[in-house]
């Protein structure tokens, strides 16, 4: 280095700007923000695959009667197309059969429906994760830029910062507008 030139060892100087402390403070509450809306975008992941659970298991119950149904059709069938030696125990067992039959479907229906539901559910909350997920990186975003103020001591950093910012804010809030 030359002589008599003096380099900065420290943030000298910084301190002293009118920027600093907004900025830090903007930094600051910005970097609450994600946080709020980092932890409601991972709420509604996992919301988002309890639901998927859910209704999958929904499913599996609804193919489980499917499967018992076509074996009560079955055997009714049989009951219905043999030539039993005692008509009216066949004629008995068939109608108990039928009976099952009916009481399937309807039973089935309704497991339909409540999976149905359930996938409806979790399309909302898989939206509601997005915007989130959206507003999260807003956030950050703006986070950064508004840090770029700190560097640069320019405020079209910091009010390009505080304006993404809000744009991810608002961005979240509609997370908890979706029906």
């Amino acid at each position: 280095m030359h002589e008599g030139v003096e380099l900065p060892e420290g943030a000298e100087g910084h301190a002293d700007h009118p920027l600093t402390v907004p900025v830090s403070v903007t930094i600051s509450i910005l970097a609450v923000l994600v946080a709020g809306v980092t932890l409601l975008g991972h709420r509604a992941h996992t919301e988002e695959l309890l639901l998927q659970s859910q209704a999958t298991d929904q499913w599996a119950y609804y193919q489980a009667k499917n499967i018992r149904l076509h074996e009560m059709q079955a055997v009714a069938d049989m009951l219905g197309a043999l030539a039993p030696l005692d008509k009216e125990k066949a004629a008995t067992v068939r109608e108990k059969y039928v009976k099952e039959v009916d009481r399937y479907n309807s039973d089935k229906e309704e497991i339909s429906e409540k999976a149905k539901d359930l996938e409806k559910e979790r399309d909302l909350v898989s939206r509601r994760a997005d915007r989130f997920d959206g507003g999260e990186a807003l956030l950050e975003v703006g986070l950064v830029i508004c840090s770029i103020t700190l560097l640069t001591k320019r405020r079209g950093f910091w009010f390009g910062g505080m304006l993404i910012g809000a744009v991810g804010v608002a961005m979240a809030l509609t997370g908890f507008l979706l029906r």
